[in-house]
């Protein structure tokens, strides 16, 4: 069977616009969240989120395309660019990958709600000037598939363009999927991009009325605060992931810098809530990656480390702890959550978390879960609290679940 490699990383997130920024960042503890700045959240319940700064969209795109795509849209071809460029397909005098490899090279890309703030903005247009008034860029720039569509364009990608709705699980679906592709010879290389940015009137005010969102308004820094007995709900963020996976022959034939190899992966539904999770779904996804890495390298493999999904929501986080004791027993690996520092990307989260497992994988050190001040005695784990852990690791994973009970676990493993 063929092994899969991650040979490019690329992100941009509220703490970082690239990758060694960011994870510099999450290590020293940084967090982006703060009050809002994208809309005049002054009326809402909740005013703070994870936004990306400093980004300038004419820095990855054309001036006259930028108005051609949702937001969501132009992080996801800065993370991507980003990737592309460390996986050395591309360099800053050719975007475009070889003709000799871009049939066999594809996309998938990943959203959890995608142009959100796009539609928005054409749905208001709409009810007061008319359907006339409505922008012909609506549509393109704001599907979801439209963000393997722009960076297929502007790579020369030419395999297979797919893309995975699954909520906050999404992006790592999307790895999944790639790996999937090129095992089963659908493709040489798969570049998998992840995307969110729902910072908008809807999204904040759709997930505040879910009374998912913590309001912690007065107090942004400490308001995403996984495994914490205070924590009060997640704090949204946005940002792109992005990764650059091949074979393990065509790596090492190009002499291509290999971060890790993606040995296992698992998928699961609870089948049942749309809101709600339980313990079962997320159990049975790490199960069955955990049982796929085991039978690509020998049943004594261990996993290091978890990067979890820990939201900061009171049940989310407990029943992801239960689930890991489960199946773990009385050998539990070290666990963190980095949405403390970037809050919840989202259909993001699972791109920009993967990138974050696999730094800690490379550099040997675990990013702390931020916030943990006062721990649930119900999350009774080692969970790096406040300040990053040096550590030896050698297999990690990482976890995303999404609404309407769809879950995702990923593991990597050191070259």
């Amino acid at each position: 069977m063929r092994r899969v490699v991650v040979t490019g990383l690329g992100t941009i997130n509220s703490v970082g616009n690239n990758v060694e920024d960011s994870f510099k960042a999450v290590v020293d503890g940084v967090c982006g969240i703060d009050t809002i700045s994208l809309f005049d959240a002054s009326e809402y319940p909740v005013q703070i989120a994870g936004e990306v700064k400093n980004f300038d969209p004419t820095e990855v795109m054309d001036k006259k395309d930028v108005k051609k795509a949702d937001r969501f849209i132009q992080l996801g071809i800065k993370a991507a660019n980003e990737a592309m460029k460390d996986a050395k397909f591309i360099d800053d005098e050719n975007k475009k990958v070889d003709d000799s490899i871009s049939e066999r090279f594809g996309i998938i890309s990943a959203s959890g709600i995608g142009g959100l703030g796009t539609i928005e903005k054409n749905s208001v247009v709409c009810q007061n000037r008319g359907p006339r008034k409505i922008s012909p860029f609506f549509i393109p720039s704001s599907l979801v598939n439209m963000l393997g569509g722009f960076i297929s364009i502007e790579h020369g990608l030419r395999g297979p363009s797919l893309s995975h709705v699954t909520a906050c699980a999404a992006s790592t679906h999307a790895l999944a999927d790639g790996v999937k592709t090129i095992v089963t010879g659908g493709a040489d290389r798969i570049l998998v991009v992840g995307a969110e940015s729902a910072i908008c009137g809807a999204g904040v005010g759709g997930f505040a009325s879910m009374k998912a969102l913590s309001t912690r308004n007065d107090d942004p820094k400490k308001a995403s605060r996984p495994f914490d007995k205070d924590r009060d709900g997640f704090v949204m963020g946005e940002g792109a992931g992005a990764l650059v996976l091949e074979t393990l022959e065509s790596a090492q034939e190009r002499g291509a810098k290999i971060y890790a190899e993606v040995i296992g992966f698992g998928e699961s539904a609870d089948a049942n809530h749309i809101t709600a999770p339980v313990v079962d779904g997320p159990l049975r996804a790490m199960k069955a990656a955990l049982s796929m890495a085991k039978a690509n390298v020998g049943d004594d493999l261990k996993i290091d480390y978890i990067n979890a999904h820990g939201t900061s929501t009171p049940v989310g986080d407990g029943n992801e702890v239960k689930a890991i004791k489960e199946l773990f027993n009385n050998d539990c690996p070290i666990v963190s959550s980095t949405k403390g520092q970037v809050g919840h990307c989202l259909g993001a989260a699972g791109a920009i978390e993967a990138i974050f497992t696999i730094k800690a994988l490379n550099e040997g050190i675990i990013p702390p879960t931020i916030n943990l001040e006062n721990p649930d005695e119900n999350c009774d784990l080692d969970f790096v609290p406040l300040k990053g852990r040096k550590a030896e690791l050698t297999t990690v994973m990482s976890n995303n679940f999404g609404f309407g009970g769809t879950n995702g676990s990923v593991i990597f493993k050191k070259i």
